[in-house]
């Protein structure tokens, strides 16, 4: 039999399982599409809020769209929670996204990928973000490249991932 096709072994498995079922603090990483309506921000903002107010420990990146609801809703809570990793600099944001994150305690930085397009510098800050996390909760849309590769990153990591497809 070859077992080069399945996807999972048990100890992989075992070990997803308890993420799902473990209590207490988990590292979250929320990442997602900056083309967002209202509503999908508003939600996505609610649900990292909740996150952290049960305890957990918020991963995301810095731009508008998901990763900006994910810091509102974080900030609310307890901004101590939150771990925004960039994949540049803050310099390279836009305005809005510069304010919002100058309020942050915790942000890491990249000016090593400054001269990077931002697509390549995306992709090297998801797999950062998702080494350093347990979960990675995903919106996007199914043109996505960046965040399909993300998700799949994750699952090749043998991490716990949930996508919300927005289309």
């Amino acid at each position: 039999m070859d077992v080069s096709n399945i996807p999972l072994s048990v100890d992989a498995f075992m070990q997803e399982l308890q993420t799902i079922q473990a209590t207490g603090s988990k590292k979250i990483a929320i990442l997602g599409s900056r083309h967002l309506s209202l509503t999908h921000q508003q939600l996505i903002e609610m649900l990292a809020y909740a996150m952290v107010l049960t305890g957990n420990q918020i991963l995301t990146s810095g731009a508008s769209g998901t990763n900006a609801a994910v810091v509102k809703g974080a900030q609310r809570a307890n901004p101590g929670n939150l771990l925004v990793i960039l994949p540049q600099t803050i310099s390279q944001q836009n305005a809005e996204s510069q304010e919002l994150l100058s309020t942050l305690p915790t942000i890491r930085e990249h000016p090593e990928r400054r001269l990077l397009t931002l697509a390549q510098a995306s992709s090297m800050c998801n797999q950062e973000i998702i080494e350093n996390c347990q979960q990675l909760i995903c919106f996007l849309y199914h043109t996505s490249h960046t965040l399909q590769e993300a998700v799949k990153y994750a699952q090749e990591n043998h991490k716990v991932v949930t996508t919300f497809y927005l289309d």
